[in-house]
């Protein structure tokens, strides 16, 4: 008798056993699984975070772009007329000495 009351605890013990195991599967499986959600929603908010931080640099890059561009046009525009006020100027002064030159001559039509 004293023998099947051994096993018998023993039965008991081993299914008390099981069931601690398997409780504590499931509380891993549960901290695992939660772990993994934190991680991917903290992968996601990096990568937001990357994508938005790099249209930031591209926003800001092709404003810079723009920004030279039209500085740039805007010196072009500025040399143009400045050379081209230049040149009349020169062209204005070349044909008031070749005027004066004429008339120290006596060929200029002032005679």
């Amino acid at each position: 008798m004293a023998s099947k009351d051994i096993s018998s605890k023993a039965s008991e013990i081993s299914r008390d056993v099981q069931v601690k195991a398997d409780e504590a599967m499931k509380g891993v499986s549960r901290a695992a699984q939660t772990v993994s959600d934190k991680a991917s929603i903290a992968a996601q908010t990096a990568s937001n975070s990357t994508q938005t931080a790099a249209q930031t640099v591209s926003d800001t890059a092709c404003s810079a772009a723009q920004t030279t561009k039209d500085s740039a046009v805007g010196a072009k525009d500025q040399s143009t007329g400045f050379l081209q006020q230049t040149g009349v100027q020169i062209s204005n002064m070349a044909q008031g000495a070749a005027t004066a030159v004429k008339n120290t001559i006596g060929m200029g039509d002032g005679k």
